[in-house]
């Protein structure tokens, strides 16, 4: 009769015990993929996808402002050395071309917007409501304010994930699923809350016209003061209508984003007699303290928000 020595028992027990790790005990002993995301908000639904597998750096943070980002060179040092980039697209990074080419970039580069059909200042004026100061038929590129279009971004990053780390695929197409189906309950808790509120009441004053997916999504009024992106001025032309509208609509929620200078909605404030209700979070996550720590928490923060200020709660 053979008998196994001492040390091929061991051996051979180390190959059983190695082959019947959970998944994600196994994802624990891989080299995590090296990914660079845009901004906060990305981020976020990049590490819901990518799990343990995948470690996630962000170039713009929680509380700071995408549109007017200037890369210094250690990012594009980080951006050099990482296996795949995830950007918004629709021209939010108009640095991001820039920085791949100063990084030398050779790697996946995922443009998370990909197939989702843009709106436009021009188009969403006929449907919500004239914006300020900023010129027509400029592309929103803030989709991700519509929770149909976060799903879509998640398909995205699972399918850039799946190229860069195909023995992760299954892993990444099962976190895809769990945190689409937390996004479809958001939407519909969403919804649920807009429709008991009369859309007649459903008008809003934001500092930049970040809101367009969402006022599209969820039947809202935005009128922002800027454009669709923060390095555009508010015309004083444009204020003084906007002043004129909110006394005639009598509109009564006045909000700052986290991103923008209070200033200018303070200044509207004071000639509309409408006290800020608050601070929404438009293009940027808060830190890991605050109320829009992640997607989810974002968004939910926001609806409460906007539905309580409206509601004069």
């Amino acid at each position: 009769m053979y008998i196994l020595s001492r040390r091929q028992t061991i051996v051979s027990a180390i190959g059983v015990a190695i082959a019947t790790l959970s998944p994600a005990l196994q994802a624990q002993t891989t080299t995590p993929v090296k990914a660079v995301a845009s901004f906060s908000i990305l981020g976020d639904l990049v590490q819901q996808v990518g799990g343990e597998r995948v470690a996630v750096e962000v170039l713009v943070g929680p509380g700071s402002d995408a549109h007017v980002f200037q890369p210094t060179p250690s990012q594009a040092r980080l951006v050099g050395q990482a296996q795949i980039v995830f950007s918004n697209g629709l021209g939010f990074e108009g640095w991001m071309s820039r920085l791949l080419n100063t990084a030398a970039y050779k790697g996946r580069h995922v443009v998370v917007s990909q197939g989702i059909k843009p709106i436009t200042a021009e188009a969403d004026d006929h449907g919500h409501g004239h914006k300020h100061g900023h010129h027509h038929d400029e592309a929103d590129p803030h989709a991700w304010q519509a929770v149909p279009n976060a799903i879509a971004y998640v398909g995205n990053i699972a399918k850039g994930l799946c190229k860069a780390d195909a023995t992760g695929c299954d892993q990444y197409q099962r976190n895809a699923g769990a945190y689409i189906a937390q996004l479809k309950t958001l939407d519909a808790d969403i919804r649920a809350t807009w429709a008991t509120i009369p859309a007649a009441q459903r008008k809003v004053i934001t500092s930049h016209d970040a809101f367009g997916y969402y006022a599209h999504a969820y039947g809202v009024k935005f009128l922002a003061p800027q454009g669709v992106n923060t390095d555009s001025e508010a015309s004083a032309r444009g204020v003084a209508q906007l002043v004129r509208q909110i006394k005639k609509e009598q509109i009564k929620a006045l909000f700052v984003e986290s991103i923008s200078d209070p200033r200018l909605i303070a200044q509207i404030g004071r000639e509309t007699g409408v006290k800020p209700a608050g601070e929404l979070y438009s293009d940027s996550l808060s830190d890991a303290q605050g109320p829009a720590a992640n997607y989810l928490a974002m968004m939910r923060t926001n609806t409460s928000a906007l539905t309580q200020a409206i509601q004069g709660h």
